[in-house]
């Protein structure tokens, strides 16, 4: 396999977020720009999840705790694990999300 480079034309577009499915590569790359009182409702995966807070805070909930995830920072998120995150601050949200299978695999646990 030789290298795969990804331009913003490649990827599909899904709310505040664009992204791609790697397929044969075991990885799904997520470009998150979330507004003010944007959200991803609660959910799981049966593979790790990285989520690269770039500029603004996220807020990420597991379900018992809540975070405020300053940039630049990442949080990792073992597989299995319910979470959500949201943008409750002021400014614009942009994080990367990299779920670590070749495919997008979600179960969500809330509406």
């Amino acid at each position: 396999m030789s290298l795969i480079v990804v331009s913003d034309a490649d990827l599909s577009q899904a709310t505040f977020a664009r992204e791609w499915v790697g397929g044969d590569v075991p990885a799904c790359v997520i470009f998150v720009d979330a507004s003010p009182g944007e959200r991803v409702h609660l959910h799981r995966h049966p593979y790790a999840e990285l989520f690269f807070v770039l500029e603004g805070t996220a807020t990420f909930e597991d379900g018992e705790r809540t975070i405020e995830v300053s940039a630049p920072a990442f949080v990792v998120v073992p597989a299995g694990q319910p979470h959500c995150f949201s943008n409750r601050a002021d400014v614009q949200l942009r994080q990367i999300d990299v779920h670590l299978n070749g495919t997008f695999d979600t179960e969500w646990l809330e509406d």
